[in-house]
């Protein structure tokens, strides 16, 4: 369900590819092709590289909307006012961690196009989102991995909240995988951010009943549905029913999402009812302690109250640590109910690959594999034969390998597969492959020798030299 704080805004007309913006900063952008639209508009490929087409792997994105249209404005002042990249880095060394979960922002500007004023934001390009992830997985997530995205969310909600600023629409269609790391997650989209704190004055609780159920419905909080404005416990209150989700696969108000005064009920009864309420909603052979007593923690905060961020971490970090998982350890997205993780791993990726297409090829680097694949199939021969010949000495031998390796490369064999020649960890996110251990998927080459194709014709041409001794022998003999 779309937030009810976003307000669908006019969607732009499609800009030309290849149209060159020019940021604020005087840099140059040139737009590839869209790879998704939303509410606000629209989003492309870009490349600095202005001189030359984008290609699928560009690693930066371009976010466009009308200039009259506000959700991306508010977006951008985010990122202008409080992430910086030089604040992020600051920030990271003051903190003693690795990684933050703030995309990178690259520049913004204006454009006209058909008489049409646009604004633009240019952004790191990031992968899937977890919501995907999570519908292809049987809507269910081990509980470690609910945990590290907990924890690791909360540095990235405690950088924003001591920078002014709260999120308000945290859930799993605004985590999204890094595309070129992705080990690593992300909370995106700013459009509902909002200044609680502006320069140092925290806003006053007020109750609005005209403003009230803003947000996504399933996982706003308590505050929101009554019209207050958004606070550091209401995103946190928020992050709680996420992990409650992704560990129970459903939240127990999830069948009345169309009446939103039913929600708050529901939501009012469980956080009445802590610890207990959230312990009982575990699924069979598991445990909510760690969300209860976290669940417990955010729920005592007053509205202006600053949270104890890293006690809270280590609420979720002591359920991480004794399933013998760290905080920066791979994410596993494998099923919960599931055994085995190597099972899990393998029947999720079937079903994400199920739900997506199978990614095709440019033209040109499509004709330029199909013809460098026969001078590599042929390569691959010629090695083989200078072993055999070595091995025989033998003229009527090395002329039969000859007719054999024509025929082969008259007739390239093909055994790999459809996807096997993409970078799961560079594929545009309509198409990526998913490895949900999170260990990107290695580069497969089609012109590249093939290992059963080499066993193959080893074994046959072991059976051509078995035969010609056999009757080398027999001519001996009768001779």
């Amino acid at each position: 369900m779309p937030p009810k704080g976003r307000v669908k805004s006019k969607l732009p007309l499609p800009l030309p590819e290849g149209m060159i913006m020019k940021d604020t900063e005087k840099r140059e952008w040139r737009l590839g092709r869209m790879i998704a639209e939303g509410g606000f508009g629209l989003i492309y490929l870009a490349s600095p590289r202005v001189d030359l087409p984008v290609e699928d792997d560009a690693v930066h994105v371009i976010k466009v909307e009308y200039l009259e249209n506000g959700p991306l404005f508010s977006e951008l002042k985010f990122y202008q006012r409080a992430a910086k990249q030089e604040q992020i880095k600051k920030w990271m060394t003051v903190k003693r961690i690795g990684f933050l979960g703030i995309p990178v922002f690259w520049g913004s500007g204006l454009a006209e196009y058909n008489g049409k004023s646009y604004r633009f934001m240019v952004m790191e390009r990031l992968g899937v989102d977890l919501q995907r992830i999570f519908d292809s997985n049987g809507r269910r997530f081990k509980k470690e991995t609910v945990l590290q995205l907990g924890a690791r969310m909360l540095d990235a909600l405690e950088y924003m909240h001591e920078n002014e600023y709260v999120h308000a629409d945290i859930k799993a269609a605004n985590l999204l995988l890094g595309y070129t790391n992705p080990h690593e997650v992300y909370l995106a989209d700013y459009g509902l951010s909002y200044r609680y704190c502006p320069d140092g004055n925290h806003k006053q609780y007020r109750e609005n009943p005209r403003k009230g159920h803003n947000g996504t419905i399933e996982f706003t909080s308590l505050d929101a549905h009554k019209g207050v404005a958004p606070s550091r416990r209401g995103d946190l209150e928020i992050l709680g029913y996420c992990m409650l989700q992704w560990l129970c696969g459903k939240l127990p108000w999830e069948p009345n999402l169309k009446d939103p005064g039913a929600v708050q009920t529901a939501k009012t009864k469980l956080v009445d009812e802590l610890p207990d309420s959230v312990t009982r909603c575990a699924p069979s052979g598991s445990s909510c302690s760690e969300i209860a007593r976290y669940l417990t923690s955010v729920c005592s905060l007053a509205y202006d109250e600053k949270p104890k961020y890293q006690v809270l971490k280590e609420i979720l970090l002591d359920g991480v640590r004794s399933s013998g998982t760290s905080y920066n350890g791979p994410l596993e997205f494998s099923a919960g109910r599931c055994t085995t993780t190597g099972a899990c791993a393998s029947n999720a990726r079937q079903q994400a690959d199920l739900l997506k297409p199978t990614p095709k090829l440019p033209k040109e680097k499509q004709s330029k594999l199909e013809e460098e694949e026969p001078n590599s199939r042929k390569a691959c021969i010629r090695v083989t034969r200078r072993q055999v010949r070595d091995e025989e000495k033998t003229a009527g031998l090395s002329k039969m390998l000859q007719k054999t390796e024509l025929e082969s490369i008259g007739q390239p064999h093909r055994h790999y597969s459809q996807t096997g020649f993409w970078d799961a960890a560079k594929l545009p996110d309509e198409a990526r492959i998913l490895n949900f251990q999170i260990s990107p998927q290695g580069f497969v080459s089609p012109s590249a020798c093939n290992t059963s194709v080499l066993r193959e014709e080893m074994h046959q041409y072991g059976i051509i030299i078995l035969v010609l001794l056999v009757l080398s022998s027999l001519s001996w003999y009768l001779l």
